[in-house]
């Protein structure tokens, strides 16, 4: 087992290092993964646009073994209780207590509806409303993520969406794991629904005879869900295009080696896909933490996983400096980035391109994975360059509120009727001359 090692001593091999790590080699690499299975799921996101519930029903028992009439698609409200009642009291005040840290975190900066009155009477501004309604994919493959339902389906919540209906894969024993369930619940679904795969992506997009079309769809999967938003982007909305999770901690000779490792091998623990990469400024520290991964993959639970994750993705940089730390994660812009230097919030002021940052040698990224509040449904594979965590706002949508004065209209006459005349639309300036 062994990370890939890359030194960076000058402009050159900085710019040798970033193209291997996230040029566009990279870029193509990750996008042959996608189209290899962009054909098999095109059929079957086709075959449950034609066939709706029928297909869903083949695909559920092909892929996840379980055969199921369309009847017993949903979990019903006394399914989820008892899935509640079953979970351990402490587990379940834990969810409560993380859902009120979330809830907290998106009502602090919602926006509101505004109108803005100008002295003639013309009124100008916006309209904001929640979606009418949303379907979250909670993954439910290799483990289960009571976390990602409530990161889903709390902003939704907060933005106002009237109902939010949940679909996860029935890998429990044929139905949904009892604390993804009791999530469910303290999160506020409105309707559950044990699918998954790309036939949930196609169900929740077209709707079919027992499952409601939505929205838009949120929440991060395999790639062949993956390929399935992208499928269906345009019947509906989607959150993003998740790639594989990642992780990049910038460390400094202060960092305590044994922290480090943890943060790289919390994130291999994801999938083999998984990339943990360190940026440090210190060979000592890069040798440090080489020892104590080898020492605390002994006491994990999924080490075989971990190592094949770490030895296809993981990656450590030594540099010359913290300056060309920061030049490289941006050029990464990492899902998670993690700071662990003698200044965190120094390095934090040059970071553009990161989706969650934890400061500091006390702020693992489990807490924002878990618990804290912000969101950890973030941009992957280099999409924070542009694109931001999940939040309420990505519930609710905007709209313009223009009313026009007479005299308003007057006054801007002309510079309409020029402007609409040069683009050679005629009709647009005699809409406003036939009423004056």
């Amino acid at each position: 087992m062994g990370m890939k090692r890359f030194e960076i001593t000058d402009k050159v091999s900085f710019e040798e290092t970033a193209d291997r790590i996230c040029g566009l080699n990279a870029i193509f690499a990750a996008e042959e993964a996608v189209r290899t299975k962009t054909k098999a799921t095109k059929a079957i996101v086709e075959a449950v646009r034609a066939r709706g519930d029928d297909a869903v029903a083949e695909y559920t028992e092909r892929f996840d073994g379980v055969a199921l009439t369309p009847d017993h698609f949903e979990v019903l409200p006394a399914e989820i209780d008892a899935a509640y009642a079953s979970v351990d009291p402490e587990l379940r005040q834990g969810l409560e207590r993380a859902q009120a840290n979330i809830r907290r975190f998106h009502e602090t900066r919602l926006r509101g509806s505004w109108r803005e009155r100008s002295a003639d009477g013309t009124v100008l501004g916006q309209r904001i409303t929640p979606i009418e309604r949303a379907g979250v994919y909670v993954p439910g493959g290799k483990a289960f993520y009571p976390s990602s339902v409530l990161m889903n389906i709390v902003p939704a919540c907060v933005a106002g969406v009237e109902e939010i209906v949940m679909v996860s894969p029935p890998s429990y024993h044929g139905t949904i794991h009892p604390v993804v369930l009791t999530a469910a619940r303290i999160a506020g679904a409105t309707r559950v629904f044990r699918i998954g795969g790309a036939q949930a992506v196609a169900a929740l997009a077209f709707g079919t005879g027992t499952i409601p079309a939505v929205v838009k769809i949120t929440g991060p999967g395999n790639t062949f869900v993956t390929v399935a938003k992208r499928l269906v982007r345009g019947v509906c909305e989607i959150d993003t295009e998740a790639g594989p999770s990642e992780v990049v901690v910038i460390a400094d000779e202060s960092a305590d080696a044994r922290f480090v490792a943890a943060e790289l091998l919390a994130q291999a623990e994801h999938d083999e896909e998984a990339r943990a990469m360190l940026i440090t400024t210190s060979p000592a520290l890069a040798d440090k933490v080489d020892a104590c991964i080898v020492e605390e993959l002994a006491l994990l639970s999924r080490a075989d996983m971990i190592r094949r994750a770490l030895d296809a993705q993981g990656l450590v940089v030594v540099v010359n400096s913290v300056s060309d730390a920061v030049a490289l994660t941006n050029r990464i812009a990492p899902e998670h980035l993690s700071i662990q230097t003698s200044d965190p919030w120094a390095v934090c002021e040059q970071i553009r391109n990161a989706g969650a940052i934890m400061l500091g040698a006390m702020t693992p990224v489990a807490v924002g994975d878990y618990y804290a509040g912000p969101n950890h449904i973030l941009p992957t594979s280099g999409r924070a360059r542009y694109a931001s965590p999940l939040s309420a706002e990505d519930f609710r949508k905007t709209s313009s509120l223009l009313a026009y004065s007479r005299e308003r209209l007057e006054r801007d006459a002309p510079d309409i009727r020029r402007l609409a005349e040069a683009e050679g639309l005629t009709a647009h300036a005699r809409a406003v001359e036939i009423r004056l």
